[in-house]
């Protein structure tokens, strides 16, 4: 009887868990498609105004096109291979730009961030280029560096580089000075300290400032090639707006949402494997 009153007992609980573990996973399960509704519903209300106001046409087709002719360029020009080549050439300029404003944003980032004297010696001049609008540096940098490749490329990194640089010294700055003091009893070299206590701390803050460089990349590379250029997105947006092709301009605005999104999702991927105790806090 005792055995028996035992493998009940066992029983029951074994049911208990499985009920749970049933409910949990409803609830996980409910959780995970709220918050995946949440993220298209603006898009498509979005979709569903435009649709609306392109059918009643309170808008000319000239200012708002429909989304049938936005369908049918899209359609036009991937079977051309326009857009593909106009994407390669627009993504190849921001992936070059944003590598260079990377590198350079966070290593002078450490630095100013870590010393102080060298923080003094750059922080009045960056602080008077970064008021500069980008657009007024495009004339100059033309005349410096030609139509070419180079000057879409210098654009693209000036752009970019002063969110990454004023993140990465804003991360540096926000290490928690017992830490540091830790490493300092422990007569860490400056690159020990870095690498175990500043790096760390930082990383964070840094990937913001990357995400953000990313976004302003995309930006300056199609105001440079509206200004001079004869290739890529840029270039086409400014060539259909001449030509009175508002469809081709969507195409192109599109394009660079599309991209944009997928490379800052590379990011936010690339922030979670590296920071994984970020994930803790939230």
């Amino acid at each position: 009887m005792k055995n028996l009153r035992r493998l009940m007992m066992e029983n029951l609980k074994i049911n208990k868990k499985r009920s749970c573990r049933r409910e949990f996973s409803k609830k996980g399960r409910w959780k995970f498609i709220i918050r995946h509704i949440n993220f298209i519903i603006l898009p498509l209300l979005i979709l569903a105004m435009w649709i609306i106001v392109a059918k009643i046409e309170v808008f000319s087709p000239v200012i708002l096109p429909s989304i049938d002719m936005v369908l049918e360029s899209f359609k036009v020009q991937i079977t051309s291979g326009q857009l593909f080549k106009d994407m390669g050439i627009s993504l190849l300029r921001v992936v070059e730009g944003y590598l260079i404003a990377a590198f350079l944003g966070i290593t002078l980032g450490v630095f100013m961030g870590m010393i102080k004297k060298v923080n003094n010696f750059f922080t009045l001049t960056f602080g008077a280029i970064r008021q500069i609008p980008m657009l007024a540096w495009i004339p100059l940098i033309i005349l410096w560096a030609g139509i070419g490749e180079a000057s879409k490329i210098i654009v693209i990194t000036l752009a970019a580089f002063f969110p990454i640089l004023l993140n990465t010294i804003n991360g540096i700055k926000r290490t928690d000075k017992n830490l540091i003091e830790v490493g300092n009893m422990y007569n860490l070299s400056k690159w020990k300290l870095f690498t175990k206590i500043y790096l760390p701390s930082s990383l964070p803050s840094i990937f913001v400032g990357l995400k953000l460089g990313l976004g302003i990349s995309w930006m300056a590379v199609v105001g440079a090639e509206i200004i001079a250029s004869s290739s890529g997105i840029g270039y086409r947006m400014n060539d259909a707006r001449s030509l009175m092709q508002p469809e081709v301009v969507f195409v192109g605005m599109i394009t660079i949402a599309i991209l944009g999104v997928l490379m800052d999702q590379v990011l936010t991927i690339l922030s979670k494997k590296i920071t994984p105790w970020e994930k803790n806090k939230q």
